[in-house]
């Protein structure tokens, strides 16, 4: 049997919409941001950063995204084996140094 090749889905994308209404200049970086994302077909930790080296993978499946020049911030849990993408924080740089266990977000 062969293995169907997915493009990767993001799950609460809804608050990139949310996100983009407070800061503006954030959404043509955040749709550029999910328009790479959803044409990514990952299965490995190795394919994300060869596809995008600027992420860096923080523990517990979480990945951080630097977005505009690392002005904004994006939290994720990658789930390689199903092809999704799980946001769990969007945010400025200032409000992402205040987090205080990026593990349990």
């Amino acid at each position: 049997m062969q293995h169907q090749t997915l493009d990767m889905r993001i799950r609460q994308a809804k608050l990139i919409e949310e996100f983009c209404r407070k800061h503006a200049d954030a959404t043509e970086p955040l749709d550029q941001w999910v328009r790479f994302i959803k044409a990514a077909q990952w299965k490995t930790p190795n394919e994300l950063k060869a596809d995008y080296p600027s992420a860096d993978f923080v523990g517990n499946g979480r990945w951080v995204f630097n977005i505009k020049g690392n002005h904004y911030r994006l939290i994720t849990i990658v789930v390689f084996r199903y092809g999704v993408i799980d946001l769990r924080f969007i945010g400025t740089h200032d409000e992402y140094n205040k987090i205080k266990n990026i593990k349990e977000i």
